[in-house]
């Protein structure tokens, strides 16, 4: 998404709301793991983390940003050591 003053507020917001449902997904991934690492057998957050997984991966996240769905999930992996 670009950062530029002064465009079109439509883009503006429309920036705001990909970036707004992206961050969404990478915070439900994060309290899935930490869920997962408290209690394995969690099936409430062993969900959650393959949704979010599956969004982060998914066409329709590659149509709300240009970060490339690998690097992101290799960075949030890189959270876990």
């Amino acid at each position: 998404m670009s950062g530029q003053k002064g465009g079109d507020p439509m883009q503006e917001n429309y920036e705001a709301l990909a970036n707004a449902i992206i961050l969404r997904a990478v915070k439900d991934y994060r309290w899935a793991r930490r869920a997962l690492k408290r209690d394995p057998e969690d099936r409430e957050a062993e969900k959650m983390k393959k949704d979010a997984e599956n969004f982060l991966r998914s066409p329709y996240f590659r149509i709300l940003t240009n970060v490339h769905p690998d690097y992101l999930m290799r960075k949030l992996k890189e959270e876990e050591d």
